[in-house]
């Protein structure tokens, strides 16, 4: 199944980056493909997209969340994917998003898209977009600081399923989906760290 890994360097600092991206009800602003999101609970979501022309809806859980470093979410109905993006610092007011997407395209159109890599250039510019959103802003539209811990993989002790932190409220993580997951509980795997290419610079190095 197709893997995107994309980065971008933004110029704000990693709180402000990582509170913009738990604000999901605000990607349609910077994502086109999105067209509505809906914050069902505090680990739920609703989507609704259209990419490459084809209209999709489904529900994601965030399977793992820690304020300023990652988060990691599943679909739980539709079309099977799961992501993780993580927040790296590189000086006080600028930060780099790392994000990964594991996606498996279903029928014709999205099969092409992907051979295209159409849905690879989507992800590029919604990371640019997103780069442009928060820094026009210069602060975030709000945050959410809670902690949903990872489901304890297989020959790890089970611990808490969550965990308040200051600033934001406990959360429960979700229920795992009924049925075979071919992404595991917890989303993909760990992200590769950004790498020293060009594109990878820090901003001015």
């Amino acid at each position: 199944m197709p893997s995107i890994v994309k980065s971008v360097d933004v110029g704000v600092p990693v709180r402000t980056a990582y509170d913009q991206w738990t604000q999901f009800e605000t990607f349609p602003n910077f994502m086109p493909g999105v067209r509505r999101v809906q914050q069902v609970t505090d680990t739920r979501t609703h989507w609704e997209t259209e990419i490459a022309g084809t209209h999709r809806e489904f529900d994601a859980e965030i399977t793992e969340q820690r304020p300023d470093e990652r988060v990691a979410w599943r679909s739980i109905t539709g079309p099977r994917q799961a992501g993780v993006v993580t927040f790296h610092r590189l000086d006080d007011e600028h930060t780099r998003v790392h994000l990964q997407l594991d996606w498996e395209p279903e029928g014709f159109t999205e099969l092409a898209a992907s051979a295209l890599g159409i849905v690879q250039r989507r992800v590029r510019n919604d990371l640019d977009r997103f780069r442009e959103f928060i820094e026009a802003r210069g602060g975030s539209t709000g945050g959410w600081r809670g902690e949903v811990q990872r489901p304890p993989q297989a020959g790890e002790q089970e611990t808490s399923a969550a965990g308040g932190t200051a600033g934001g409220p406990s959360r429960a993580a979700g229920t795992e989906a009924a049925g075979e997951d071919p992404f595991g509980s917890s989303g993909p795997g760990p992200v590769t760290p950004p790498g020293s290419g060009p594109s990878d610079k820090p901003p001015g190095g």
